[in-house]
């Protein structure tokens, strides 16, 4: 495979007990529930794809759906999210990495990613790859942290930061951590052919002050007012947009084989604890329930 940027690879982190558990985001995880849910097609789908869903706080919206591939680069991350999901055979769970998507292509009729973009130093690659597994008309449901925020833009304007939030780059403001301008993202999945359809501002109460003084079902209810606001004033620190995969290729063949070769695109059959490609280029295996992308089965 070709060389592509690094991965930022949350194995064996404490993301779920130090970031989220307890520690004071209650208002964020609500909020991105409110955004989520007003951008699902209610009716759902046949499978949809969690890019990035890390230990499942999400998945769990996902569930107008026949199949859910629970994706991650975390093995560890997915087993957590084994022990919130269950082991329901409408959950599939692969470790991959999302510049080489091991989706066939056109296999899946929807796809969510939040939390997750900001940590990609070549957005357009990943968004292709993306494309690539959707099949026509397919919904996708993207959420990136947005550089254009009304605390950058203070902080900009009293001199106490050095990049501007107007300018259409990406700002990596700590390795594989990026922040983008609306502007930006959205030629990024024009050039990647999505058509964004709607775009909602969430977490403008994102400040810890507010948060400890304010109640959290307040908060939340003043920022789902606010969400519909991002279709002419994005300038929350985050943006959720939904969009829609256009044009004819690949064609829907989201009642085919899930997965590919990662080396020839060859669809994949089981073969024990492990995924054959069928022109023989590549084996990998099935740990504990997990189809495992990140290197070649060795046994």
């Amino acid at each position: 495979m070709p060389q592509t940027p690094a991965v930022c690879d949350y194995e064996g982190s404490g993301y779920r007990t130090e970031f989220w558990e307890n520690q004071g985001r209650d208002y964020e995880d609500l909020a991105e529930r409110v955004a989520l849910r007003r951008l699902l097609p209610p009716q759902g789908g046949r499978k949809v794809v969690h890019l990035g869903a890390g230990f499942g706080r999400i998945t769990p919206e996902l569930g107008a759906y026949q199949q859910v591939i629970v994706l991650d680069y975390s093995r560890t991350m997915l087993q957590d999210a084994q022990r919130l999901l269950g082991q329901d055979e409408r959950f599939v769970y692969v470790a991959a990495d999302i510049y080489h998507l091991p989706l066939a292509e056109g296999s899946c009729d929807a796809a969510v990613m939040e939390r997750v973009i900001h940590h990609f130093a070549d957005v357009p690659a990943a968004l292709h790859q993306i494309r690539s597994a959707l099949a026509p008309g397919a919904p996708f449901i993207l959420e990136y942290a947005n550089k254009r925020n009304l605390k950058a833009i203070l902080r900009y304007w009293l001199k106490r930061q050095d990049w501007s939030p107007f300018d259409l780059e990406p700002v990596e403001f700590v390795e594989l951590n990026f922040d983008f301008h609306p502007d930006y993202m959205a030629r990024c999945l024009a050039e990647a052919r999505f058509e964004t359809q709607r775009r909602l501002a969430v977490s403008y109460f994102r400040l810890g002050v507010l948060k400890r003084t304010v109640p959290t079902a307040l908060l939340v209810r003043l920022d789902r007012l606010l969400q519909p606001t991002g279709k002419f004033a994005a300038y929350s620190p985050s943006i959720f947009t939904h969009n829609i995969a256009t044009g004819d290729a690949p064609p829907d063949a989201v009642d085919g084989p899930l997965f590919k070769c990662l080396h020839c695109g060859s669809p994949l059959h089981h073969d024990g604890d492990s995924m054959v490609c069928e022109n023989g280029d590549g084996r990998w295996a099935i740990r504990d329930g997990i189809y495992d992308f990140k290197e070649p089965f060795s046994a």
